[in-house]
């Protein structure tokens, strides 16, 4: 039934009424700006930004990303060419400098800040202001106590008096921030005290968000001025902090040409340790440690790189990424002449360090040569006749090669990867699918070349006096130089949102009352406390206070010192 409009019980507007009648307030767009802003700038909305861009991140976790593994990310696109394009488009290779992740950080960053300076307003206005009076009825309160003292009705305004000043010095002397009240009640002249403490919970609260404003700002300013770059060494080379000696390179936007420290690092020796072959943890590898020697400034020192054990160098970082073998190939055309001698490093493809490696012949034959070789620290033939490696150090080092001719595609301008050997448009002469067997050499054999085309060598690089295969093949890391100086401030923040969330989550936020009325020849005490926020410890927080008082109330009065 439509209700009557004539009905003074029922207002015009009332949910029943006629729906055309009521009438909305036009926001505008000053209001929806206003309305966005403080949707934005809310508790609730930054802890889900919060929550988003940790989300967000995940991706880089995922994915190989560009700025720390350019290897990995073309490892990813080669084992996965049809899906690459995809996820390149979506920026998950570049996961932080995307567009997406930046507005989402952006967001998060202003939501902070529109958040947490309303709330420093209100907290320093709220620790300058002085505690609440003593509520009227302090036994509605759910933890409360009492004590009735009774004394001379002559002395009763005096003691009530006292009993306020010992139960003020109390609560100063607990932390308190405490203020008097008296006042005339119906039931006679009242004294009380009022405290407060627990300012250093929001305090925390607030520390912990402006050190994550500061983590945003560190992080977002900080990132523009950092580098990371990847290189190769083997050993005996030496590596040169240029931007020509580097293998890849991602630099923030402010970072010139010539912002890179000069020093020079020779990888002397890669050292590694291996479990006995045959054990339980046979070929398991224990500490690694790149040897090196460092110039810099005209001055020479030795230093080691190790697994999470970086290498200081004028404000960079050396990191040890990787390692493997690099043997050393010598090709010679069949003039005898050397066209080729290198030491390759060779990518390990399992734990016991099976590696593969790609040598390419560009001059010197009457066409070029692509190889494609396997390493085998360990030889060990399966039933199938293919080897594998068995054991991750040098025990019977085996080198397998087959030989391609024709066009290797460098000449025409397009980047190539030294480790990939596009076989596409390259015949193959040895190996499978030929009448040649692969070249199968041990350190410091020669084969030759099929169809007369040369010989190649696998140098042995031990001693002449040496006995066994541990020096004969030469080591290569891979490091990845970091510069990065706002790291230090991101760790300061970091510590400062530790601290904060600390004080929010230990420090109790109370307040306490004590109260004593005067009602004839009695003193009647009430002690009372009230906490914001779940507070498991006050009810004995209240007993402690009242014990506590009631004790100093008994005590004699201190002795004055003499004038």
């Amino acid at each position: 039934m439509k209700p009557d409009a004539s009905d003074p019980l029922r207002p015009s507007d009332h949910v029943d009424g006629d729906a055309g009648a009521i009438a909305q307030p036009r926001l505008g767009f000053v209001g929806w700006l206003r309305w966005g802003w403080r949707q934005l700038t809310s508790m609730r909305t930054a802890i889900i930004l919060l929550l988003v861009l940790a989300i967000a991140a995940i991706p880089g976790s995922i994915f190989p990303q560009r700025m720390a593994d350019p290897n990995g990310v073309t490892q990813w696109e080669r084992n996965n060419p049809d899906l690459f394009p995809i996820l390149d488009a979506l920026d998950l290779f570049d996961v932080y400098l995307s567009p997406w992740f930046s507005a989402i950080y952006l967001l998060l960053f202003t939501s902070l800040v529109g958040c947490v300076i309303p709330r420093i307003k209100h907290h320093v206005k709220a620790l300058r202001a002085k505690p609440p009076r003593t509520p009227a009825r302090l036994s509605r309160l759910e933890d409360h106590r009492e004590a009735v003292r009774t004394i001379d009705e002559a002395d009763a305004e005096a003691e009530a008096s006292r009993t306020i000043d010992v139960a003020h010095k109390q609560l100063g002397a607990l932390g308190y921030r405490v203020q008097r009240y008296d006042a005339n009640g119906r039931s006679g002249r009242t004294y009380s005290v009022s405290a407060e403490r627990g300012y250093w919970r929001e305090t925390g609260n607030l520390l912990f968000h402006l050190a994550l404003v500061g983590v945003l700002i560190t992080v977002g300013v900080g990132g523009s001025f950092a580098y990371t770059g990847q290189r190769v060494v083997v050993e005996g080379q030496t590596f040169v902090n240029t931007l020509l000696d580097y293998e890849s390179m991602n630099r923030g936007r402010f970072v010139s040409d010539d912002a890179l420290s000069p020093y020079a690092m020779t990888l002397d020796s890669f050292d590694v340790t291996y479990q006995e072959y045959g054990s339980a943890a046979s070929g398991q590898a224990g500490d690694f440690s790149a040897n090196v020697t460092v110039r810099e400034n005209g001055e020479t020192r030795e230093g080691s790189v190790r697994v999470n054990h970086p290498l200081p160098i004028a404000g960079d970082k050396i990191y040890l990424l990787g390692n493997g073998y690099a043997p050393t190939i010598t090709v010679r055309n069949a003039d005898g002449d050397v066209v080729y001698s290198n030491s390759v490093p060779f990518l390990p493809q399992d734990n016991n360090l099976t590696s593969l490696g790609v040598i390419k012949v560009t001059d010197g034959m009457p066409e070029q040569l692509g190889i494609a070789a396997f390493f085998y620290p360990t030889a060990a033939k399966l039933e199938t006749g293919a080897y594998a490696s068995a054991y991750g150090d040098l025990a019977a080092p085996l080198l397998t090669l087959d030989v391609y001719e024709g066009d290797l595609g460098i000449d025409d301008g397009t980047p190539r990867s030294v480790y990939v050997l596009d076989t596409e448009e390259l015949t193959k002469l040895t190996g499978r699918t030929t009448d040649v067997e692969s070249i199968e050499l041990q350190p410091g054999e020669t084969a030759d070349l099929p169809g007369g085309r040369g010989t190649i060598t696998f140098e042995d690089e031990s001693p002449a006096a040496a006995t066994d295969y541990s020096e004969s093949v030469k080591r290569f890391v891979s490091l990845q130089i970091h510069h990065d100086e706002s790291a230090v401030w991101v760790l300061v923040f970091a510590l400062l949102a530790l601290a904060g969330l600390m004080l929010a989550l230990f420090v109790p936020r109370r307040r306490m009352w004590v109260k004593a009325v005067v009602a004839g020849g009695e003193v009647r005490l009430e002690y009372a406390g009230l906490a914001r926020g779940e507070d498991p410890t006050l009810a004995a927080a209240v007993d402690d206070l009242a014990t506590g008082h009631a004790r100093l109330l008994d005590a004699p009065p201190s002795p004055q010192p003499r004038k």
